[in-house]
C-alpha cells in the first residue's frame, strides 16, 4: 500500500474566511481624555443595526535563519461594500455624493468578484518573489456562496503574471484546518 506524504508546513496556502460585523453597537463604552470629545454615532434604528461582511486572507509567515520576517503572511481584509450616489439632498450632503453601503446579500457572484478583483491582486503583490514558481492554494471553507474550485472565470484570472493559484475547499467537519476559525474560537474562549 502506497503511503501519502502530506506537507503540514503549508507555506503555499492562503486561508480565507468571512465574518459578519455590526456597524455599531447598542451601547459602547469609551475611555476618553478630558480634552477629547465623545465620538458621534448615528443609526436609523436601535433595533436594526446594519451588518457588513469582511473577507480575511492570511498565509503562513516566512522567517530566515536569524528569525527575521521575510513575509508576514498578511494578505488583507476586504469589506463587502459598494458605493452609491445619494438620491436626495439633506443637511449632511448634496445629491450625487457617493455613499458607502454594505452588500447585504452575499452570493457566488459577489464572492467571485471579491476573489478576482481584491484577493488575487493582493496575493500577487505581497507574495514573496522566491516562491512564486510554486503552486499557491487558496483554501476556503464549504460555505454555500463559495465558488467551485473549477470556476472558469477564477481559473482564468489566477493563472496570469507567472502565478499558478488554485482554489481548494476545506475538508468537511475539520475546523482545525482553518487558521482564522481557530483564532475566532480562541477569542471566544478568552472573553
Amino acid at each position: 500500500m502506497e503511503s501519502i506524504l502530506i506537507d503540514f508546513q503549508q507555506y503555499d496556502r492562503v486561508v480565507i474566511g468571512e465574518k459578519w460585523f455590526y456597524m455599531s453597537q447598542e451601547s459602547e463604552k469609551y475611555y476618553l481624555l478630558p480634552e477629547e470629545n465623545e465620538p458621534y454615532r448615528t443609526c436609523k434604528s436601535k433595533r436594526f443595526i446594519p451588518k457588513v461582511m469582511f473577507l480575511a486572507a492570511v498565509a503562513r509567515p516566512y522567517f530566515d535563519t536569524y528569525v527575521n520576517v521575510l513575509f508576514d503572511g498578511k494578505i488583507g481584509i476586504f469589506p463587502f461594500i459598494y458605493k452609491e450616489p445619494a438620491k436626495r439632498n439633506n443637511k449632511n450632503r448634496v445629491a450625487g455624493t457617493l455613499e458607502t453601503r454594505p452588500i447585504l446579500s452575499i452570493t457566488q457572484d459577489v464572492i467571485r468578484s471579491c476573489l478576482i478583483e481584491k484577493v488575487l491582486p493582493a496575493i500577487k503583490e505581497k507574495w514573496p518573489h522566491y516562491s512564486r514558481n510554486s503552486t499557491i492554494y487558496i483554501q476556503q471553507d464549504n460555505a454555500r456562496p463559495h465558488i467551485s474550485p473549477f470556476d472558469d472565470k477564477f481559473c482564468e484570472a489566477a493563472q496570469g503574471d507567472g502565478f499558478d493559484i488554485q482554489l481548494t475547499c476545506q475538508p468537511p467537519n475539520s475546523p482545525d484546518l482553518n487558521v482564522l476559525d481557530l483564532v475566532l474560537k480562541l477569542l471566544i474562549l478568552c472573553s
